[in-house]
Order: C-alpha cells, then structure tokens, then sequence
C-alpha cells in the first residue's frame, strides 16, 4: 500500500474509532465477526471486572461464511472460554447476519432469560466501533452503551489483528463500504445520523475511485455528491 493511499485510509480508520473510556456496565456486548481479537478485548473486559455478563452475537456473515463452518458466537465463545472466562457467565446469540440483527436478536435473547441489563459495553473491530454505535443508539435507545475494540493503531492491525484470510485492500474495503453506510442508512431507519467531515468524506471518494469499492452497497452512491 502506498503512502497516500495509507493516510487516506488512517483518516477513515481514525473516523470509525468513537475513543470511548471504558466503565462499569451491566454486560458486554460482543458484536462478532472474522476478526478474533474482539473475543479476546472482550474476554479480557470481563475479566477485567467491568460487567457480570458477556453476550456473543453473530451467525454467519457475509464475510465469515465462507471462513467458518461453525456460527461466529459460537466460535468467540470458545475462544473466551480458554482464556478462563467460565460458561455460566456467557450468553451466545448465533443467529444474526449484520449489525442491527445482532442488536434485534440480543434484545429478544435477553428478554427470553428475563434479563434487563441497562448498560452496555459493546465491543467491536475498531473500524466498526462508530456504525456499532449509531445502530445500537437507533434501535435501542433506551440503554447506555460505551463503544470499545482492541487497543491497536492502524498499521499495527494491518500487520497482526486483521483475519488472515483478508488482504490489507479488503480491510481498506471494509472500512470505505462502513463509512458509506454511515452516510446512507439513517435514511433507511438504520443508524442514527452522525457527522462526517468534509476531510474523511474526500478520502472516501479518492479510496473508490482508486477501486476500493468492493463492499459498496447497491446501488452505488455517487461519489461526487456529498448531500
């Protein structure tokens, strides 16, 4: 990756991260996905002693289906299980496919178990940490949450948290198709809106037209047009 196109992408990346300082909460929240090191930030906040109760959410998503056999909660749970955080502590919700599902479904999970946790610590990728945040506002707006992912710079994720199996430009990728969805989906009833600078949305439109549009959704914005 060249320079230019590192800083650009360091300047969504640097968007996405909500720098919220962790607190006491009534369970965690942990939104799952291909990349592991969330289970272990999340395992290591209950550990920790910030919440009695940790929930893993995510089925199969469009990334990690064609990764896994097993459903993303399933598999994070394991993975704070050897790290010692014990089974009865845990709650796993193995069913949603995106980010307002694993909001929806943790709803209707909790509430089957006659829980009523009111604060919330959800972690989540970094570049993840801001859509996370606007959908649980939007969807259940009645709860407090803090926003939190592992402690890691950009390059740094690149080199050693990012899955594998995803190249740097995925990465990139991912991070243009969340910040498009910040744009579009309040609009949709997804997302509460939240501002973009006119800094971040330029380095967005450099970023497709230099072909990081794989997780675009359709159809595609026009990325000239920032109304």
């Amino acid at each position: 990756m060249d320079q230019q196109t590192f800083a650009l992408a360091e300047k969504i990346w640097d968007y996405h991260l909500m720098k919220h300082q962790v607190a006491k909460a009534d369970a965690i929240l942990v939104l799952c996905s291909h990349d592991e090191r969330v289970a272990e930030r999340g395992a290591q906040l209950f550990l920790e002693g910030w919440a009695p109760l940790i929930i893993f959410s995510g089925g199969h998503g469009a990334i990690t289906r064609s990764l896994w056999s097993e459903p993303e909660a399933e598999r994070f749970a394991r993975i704070a299980m050897s790290l010692n955080v014990p089974r009865e502590s845990i709650l796993i919700e193995a069913h949603s496919t995106n980010t307002g599902e694993n909001i929806a479904f943790t709803k209707r999970l909790l509430a089957d178990k006659g829980l009523n946790p009111h604060n919330f610590i959800v972690v989540q990728k970094p570049y993840m940490e801001r859509r996370s945040y606007a959908t649980f506002r939007k969807l259940w707006p009645e709860k407090d949450l803090i926003v939190t992912s592992p402690p890691v710079s950009f390059r740094s994720y690149l080199a050693e948290y990012a899955n594998s199996s995803l190249s740097a430009a995925d990465v990139v990728s991912i991070m243009v198709g969340d910040l498009q969805r910040i744009k579009l989906y309040p609009a949709r009833g997804y997302q509460i809106e939240q501002e973009i600078p006119d800094d971040v949305w330029a380095a967005f439109e450099v970023l497709v037209r230099a072909g990081f549009d794989k997780y675009l959704i359709q159809p595609q914005i026009d990325t000239d047009n920032t109304d």
